[in-house]
């Protein structure tokens, strides 16, 4: 591994310094007021320290249908056929902002192409971003007194459960916007299959379970979202936005196992049917308000509470005689109230920006649980406060953010009370090779709260003899992250080589353990630390210089490490990939996507990436797009898992839906947009937690 690091370095490195020079840009530095660019003008990429800002050609603007297809050409973004949303080749979060403000895949395609100004990509999200988000994308757009936009969206499978459907509306007149926004994913798979073996020793004995099902399972989750927006240019801004997320799933299974203790073998049946459901109402407010032209401050509330439910039983029983080996019989009923609150300011300087925040989210839950430990009700808290200070400036060819932030991370429950403080700085250095080629240094610390799931009290039967359950004793883990990045663009390539190394500190790792009770417990930790090497190259091609063929590539070879509580040393190899082939030529486009599943390390398991071999095709006729598409060609989607050599238990899973084999899908939409509408720049964007699921 470490070979092939530096190979492909040595190589990056001969690529740089046989560039041709090319005469550079007129940049003033004495009024500098953000991170400047680094990079030709008459170029559509420039590189900043912290991001990269893209401008399109008249041909793109005249091909895409709205917003939504000039991001999908960026270099380092596609489309997720399966949820029709983008998302980033490297994975992560990706959050898209719309002049700032946070923004839905419906808002983005409320935009129209001419009204585009320019997207700023974000492979270093600033500081009020860094916590929430791996890949930042802002789409700044033009805006005036009066427009609307509406639109339509469906897609569906012919031959199986699967629906995405989506419609939207803008109205603006005045300094003033209405917007209404609705969403369905709809699936409903009747043929899954999973294949589990569970095989360890016990009291002497040896046990092994192999397990074979299928499930009939679903769910469906709709949004609507209602938004006012008022602002008056220089002055202030205000919006207020409610949210509603609707969410039900259900799963129905049957099975059989052979069920193994030494050389005496029992054939086993066995059921499992569960559901979940949720309304999350959710309101966020925002008001800005700018005091001068040098002094701008925002204030940012959101607040939702809601009532999940979830209920699942299974059950084991041996079939010649019908004698139960376990009944898990489980009823949560979960009451989640959060609220977060963000106050931020900026000044901007001759020499630079100074960027300035607090923000504070509280998350309370309250959980009725019936399991197999019996009833109980208890209630947990998660509090988190956040001040940050940033300063972005540049002199000369280097150009520079250096940030400073304290985290403090209070979580209670009944069993444990957690509380610390922590430094949380930040460093982010850019230097211009070239016009076109820049070097990167990122530099970061910062903490990771557990998960609700993790530090759930919950137990639930896996398997005779195996458990899974939280641990309420759990501590933030820490993270030292450290990114050399080398970027070169011209008209045929968009490349990006990251040389990455990242240490955590207290590391939260799933593993088994004994347990006097049921045998063992797959539950939590904090190990000592893990450490995460490689380089990530990635980046995109045009052999023609233009949208008729684009291949976008990442690869990523890495190491990835875990130094358990009791001093093992688990080490795993990996090369992460990702393929998308695509073709535009006037009103026909034409998409491949392709990857290699690869293992890595989850906890006391290694586990596979989604796998992917999708083709889909579009033809545009005005405000009409047609869609057709094949969804793993040739296969079905699956998911592996299987334990590591450490491990008390050797686990395996391996897990299909085949209703989604060659899965053939149409679709149709419906964009139409007069004049324009006013888009909020709007600095702050928080949400509450997600639902509390084990």
């Amino acid at each position: 591994m470490k070979k092939t690091i530096c190979s492909l370095f040595f190589l990056c490195g001969i690529f740089v310094f046989s560039q041709k020079n090319v005469k550079t840009d007129t940049i003033d530095t004495t009024k500098t007021t953000e991170i400047q660019e680094v990079i030709l003008k008459a170029q559509r990429k420039k590189q900043f320290a912290d991001k990269a800002v893209y401008t399109f050609d008249k041909e793109a603007l005249e091909k895409a249908r709205y917003a939504k297809d000039l991001l999908e050409t960026l270099p380092e973004l596609q489309i997720d056929p399966i949820a029709n949303t983008l998302k980033s080749t490297k994975g992560g979060t990706t959050l898209f902002l719309i002049n700032g403000i946070e923004a839905t895949d419906m808002q983005i395609r409320s935009v129209a192409p001419a009204e585009v100004v320019k997207v700023e990509y974000y492979d270093i999200p600033p500081a009020r971003w860094a916590t929430r988000a791996d890949v930042v994308v802002n789409l700044i757009t033009r805006s005036t007194e009066m427009g609307y936009v509406f639109g339509a969206d469906v897609s569906s499978a012919l031959n199986t459960g699967f629906v995405n459907g989506s419609a939207y509306a803008n109205f603006t007149k005045g300094k003033n916007n209405f917007g209404l926004e609705y969403s369905i994913n709809l699936r409903d798979y009747d043929n899954r299959k999973v294949h589990s073996i569970y095989d360890y020793n016990l009291d002497g004995s040896h046990y092994r379970t192999d397990e074979n099902k299928t499930d009939h399972f679903g769910y469906t989750f709709q949004n609507v979202a209602l938004r006012y927006t008022r602002m008056v240019a220089d002055n202030y801004a205000f919006q207020a936005k409610m949210n509603v997320d609707i969410f039900t799933s259900f799963v129905k299974g049957n099975g059989s196992s052979i069920f193994t203790k030494d050389n005496v073998l029992e054939e086993h049946a066995m059921l499992k049917n569960g559901s979940s459901d949720y309304t999350t109402p959710t309101l966020d407010l925002y008001f800005s308000k700018n005091i001068g032209k040098k002094d701008e401050f925002s204030v940012n509330v959101v607040g939702s509470s809601f009532t999940t439910n979830t209920v699942e039983f299974a059950k084991e029983w041996v079939i010649p005689s019908g004698n139960s080996v376990f009944d898990n019989d489980m009823n949560l009923q979960t009451k989640q109230t959060g609220i977060v609150g963000e106050l931020a300011h900026t000044h901007t300087f001759k020499a630079g920006k100074l960027a300035s925040g607090y923000r504070v989210s509280n998350t309370n839950i309250s959980n009725d649980l019936q399991n197999l430990a019996g009833f109980s009700e208890y209630s947990v808290n998660y509090l988190e406060q956040y001040f940050y200070s940033e300063f972005s400036g540049k002199i000369k060819k280097f150009s520079y953010r250096l940030g400073a932030g304290l985290t403090n991370i209070h979580n209670k429950s009944a069993e444990n009370t957690f509380d610390q403080w922590s430094f949380t700085p930040k460093i982010i250095l850019g230097y211009q090779l070239k016009d076109n080629q820049s070097l990167r240094f990122t530099s970061s610390y910062r903490p990771i709260s557990p998960w609700s799931a993790a530090l759930s009290s919950n137990i639930v039967q896996m398997a005779p003899n195996i458990v899974q359950k939280g641990n309420p004793f759990l501590k933030s883990q820490q993270m030292f992250a450290n990114n050399f990045i080398y970027s070169y663009n011209n008209k045929y390539f968009d490349f990006n080589a990251n040389l990455f190394y990242r240490y955590t500190d207290k590391t939260i790792n799933q593993y088994y353990v004994a347990d006097e009770n049921f045998g063992y417990a797959l539950t939590y930790e904090n190990a000592k630390n893990s450490q995460q090497f490689g380089v990530q190259l990635s980046g995109s091609y045009k052999p023609f210089g233009n949208s008729l063929l684009i291949a976008k590539l990442n690869l990523t070879p890495a190491t990835e490490t875990i130094r358990t509580s009791n001093g093992a040393l688990i080490k795993n190899n990996y090369l992460t990939n990702n393929l998308v082939l695509s073709s535009e030529y006037k009103s026909f486009s034409l998409q491949y996507q392709l990857n290699i599943p690869v293992y890595t390390l989850n906890g006391a398991f290694l586990t596979t990436n989604e796998n992917q071999n999708h083709v889909f095709a579009n033809y545009k006729k005005k405000e009409w797009t047609f869609r057709a598409g094949m969804y793993w060609i040739g296969m079905p989607s699956e998911y592996k898992t299987k334990s590591l050599p450490e491990s008390l238990v050797n686990y395996s899973r391996v897990n299909q839906i085949m209703n989604n084999k060659s899965m053939f899908i149409v679709g149709l939409s419906y964009d139409f947009s007069k004049g324009k509408n006013i888009d909020l720049q709007k600095k702050l964007n928080n949400s509450t937690a997600p639902a509390a699921t084990f």
